[in-house]
């Protein structure tokens, strides 16, 4: 009597899940054309959606000290039609952050606007050097795009 129940309650379930998995796989390898991604959120997605969800606009290649570094951000992809914007301004040979600024509940895809919308991003660097601005993009369903360049202040 104690066979029949270790061989419901232990062998059956282990024999089960073989042959489901089994036809699992099988069905999943007569589609050549499936992508098996396991990590969604790694680079590769990110890197995708780098390429021309986001623009930095207004962006020179050099300023003078204490001018204001002022940038506009112009979204491509409908999927970040409100989001919150982050704007981070790192040294380049430390990568210490210099500024950042946050915009939240930024909805724009249906005007078209460029972000941030009634604000702006304007902060002056005192110290010469090479920067970088990086942006960021995280949509309400929290998918996020990023994208940086670099700038000189002399």
């Amino acid at each position: 009597m104690a066979t029949k129940r270790v061989l419901v309650v232990f062998v059956l379930p282990i024999v089960f899940s073989l042959i489901f998995g089994s036809v699992v796989m099988a069905d999943i390898l007569q589609k050549p054309d499936r992508e098996l991604n396991m990590w969604p959120m790694s680079s590769d997605r990110s890197s995708s959606h780098q390429e021309k969800s986001l623009e930095i606009l207004n962006l020179s290649s050099q300023y003078s000290v204490n001018e204001p570094v002022e940038i506009q951000v112009k979204v491509n992809d409908a999927s970040f039609d409100c989001g919150d914007l982050y704007i981070t301004i790192y040294s380049s040979s430390t990568n210490e952050v210099i500024t950042q600024g946050g915009f939240l509940e930024q909805c724009f895809m249906n005007t078209n606007s460029l972000i941030p919308i009634n604000d702006k991003f304007s902060k002056p660097i005192d110290t010469p050097g090479s920067y970088k601005v990086l942006v960021d993009m995280v949509s309400k369903d929290l998918s996020n795009t990023s994208t940086s360049s670099k700038f000189n202040v002399k």
